[in-house]
């Protein structure tokens, strides 16, 4: 077995612009789902007043600090950042007639900054964020109207950075819609089975004309999916469990079946038939599902367990996602379960199922960091965390697998999805910022830094066994 990784291998971190960017109404900005939920993506919707506050407003400030944060992820060694543009600096209400200039040229100004570094952007269209005005007009993707609103926003930023970036992504985890649907699929409200999954079928429309767009508008571009990567263990080696663990992860698996291979498969059919869900499917969106991605991008945090026995996984549940937690596994202070394996484990699943290079575009461990009494962060538990999943990254390499390359999540710390939490720190480089908007925000390079860039140096070979 080699020790390192393959020459081109891509080496980064990963961000959300909801997360870091702040500046919030600035330069022309509309309002965002993501604005409107000041306290995570599991929070209320909360209506702006002004002079309000909220932690995301402001974020790291990664929009006005972004050169400097560019250089220190430079001076890592990145080959790769992947990041997010707000649909709403570019249109501010989703439907307007023309984009906002001053929201594309600030994008300009990124794309540029990580030219002159050597980093190669990869593009999220769509990370947990939509325009607030295109839910209350239009009630969200469970408006048809949507698809041709996101095609011309995604037609848009194509045509504008088609010279400065060459690695796409449509939508975020777009299998969490099924957990968030306001997040995901701009649904208010209790929301039936039968309007999230036509809510998702738009979505799903949509990317499949944002790969057309793509395809079209730059030829010499890639541009992939992004999946929740949610692998599920059988609790037990009952056959029950192993079926009931099957239908759960085609729960996830549904999504990259449609964006890799162009149609509805056959359990999903048989799903909605069994539940009573009638979609409104119209010829011209199958036609839109058979522009498949050219890549598998995907996050990783964390397995499940799932057992047939419906009083048994009700006393067991715990974690975020509301996952079986794996007995054998240890837990992270947010309960998210450890398992390096699993991601090798998972690489190798899509790998078999889809034959398209992987890309792991989120894997991080977030702890509640402490600066020592010189100021320095020792996060050996973060070392210890990534070390172990690049490790099987690795394997999964020699296994066979595809991988074009790993960003981390988040290489300098952000505000949390979740809960919009400033103590759940994932970066390398550490932000004097706190709950309530106080600190600094001044950068300072943690451990892991220094550790991340000799495994980017030596292209893995750094990295223990």
């Amino acid at each position: 077995m080699s020790n390192r990784f393959p020459d081109g291998f891509l080496w980064g971190g990963a961000l959300a612009a909801n997360q870091v960017e702040g500046a919030y109404q600035e330069d022309g900005k509309g309002l965002s789902t993501s604005d409107m939920q000041p306290n995570g993506i599991f929070g209320p919707v909360t209506a702006r007043q002004p002079g309000d506050f909220s932690i995301k407003d402001v974020a790291i400030d990664f929009y006005h600090r972004y050169p400097q944060d560019i250089a220190l992820f430079s001076e890592m060694g990145f080959t790769c950042l992947r990041v997010s543009i707000a649909w709403t600096r570019i249109f501010p209400n989703g439907d307007d007639a023309q984009p906002n200039e001053a929201g594309l040229a600030w994008y300009d100004k990124l794309f540029d900054e990580l030219a002159r570094h050597n980093i190669q952007p990869l593009v999220t269209l769509s990370h947990y964020e939509m325009p607030w005005a295109l839910v209350e007009n239009y009630g969200g993707w469970g408006n048809r109207k949507l698809i041709a609103f996101f095609e011309r926003y995604a037609r848009t930023v194509f045509e504008r950075y088609r010279d400065k970036v060459k690695l796409w992504l449509t939508f975020n985890e777009i299998n969490m819609s099924l957990h968030a649907p306001l997040t995901g699929v701009g649904l208010l409200g209790d929301c039936t089975t039968t309007e999230i999954y036509q809510a998702i079928h738009h979505q799903l429309v949509a990317s499949g004309l944002a790969v057309k767009a793509c395809h079209e508008i730059i030829p010499d571009a890639r541009i992939g999916n992004m999946l929740l990567g949610g692998l599920m263990y059988p609790l037990s080696c009952k056959p029950a469990d192993i079926f009931a663990t099957l239908q759960e992860n085609h729960s996830w698996q549904f999504f990259g079946d449609i964006q890799c291979r162009g149609a509805y498969p056959g359990y999903m059919t048989r799903y909605f038939r069994d539940n009573g869900i009638t979609l409104n499917i119209e010829p011209a969106d199958l036609e839109a599902l058979r522009h498949t991605v050219d890549f598998i991008s995907f996050s990783y945090y964390m397995t499940g367990c799932v057992t047939a026995d419906a009083d048994l996984g009700e006393k067991l549940r715990g974690n975020i996602l509301d996952m079986v937690p794996n007995p054998h596994l240890e837990s992270s202070e947010w309960g998210w379960q450890i398992d390096p394996l699993g991601l090798r484990t998972l690489l190798n699943v899509l790998w078999d199922r889809y034959q398209k290079p992987l890309f792991i575009v989120e894997n991080g461990l977030g702890a509640n960091d402490q600066p020592a009494a010189d100021g320095r962060i020792h996060d050996d538990y973060r070392i210890s965390y990534m070390n172990d999943h690049l490790v099987q990254v690795r394997e999964a390499i020699d296994d066979g697998v595809e991988v074009l390359g790993y960003t981390s999540w988040g290489p300098i710390d952000i505000i949390s999805a979740s809960k919009a939490e400033v103590a759940k720190r994932y970066g390398f480089i550490y932000v004097d910022l706190q709950q309530d908007g106080s600190g600094t925000l001044n950068r300072s390079r943690k451990d892991s830094f220094w550790w991340y860039q000799q495994v980017i140096k030596t292209h893995g070979a750094a990295l223990k066994p």
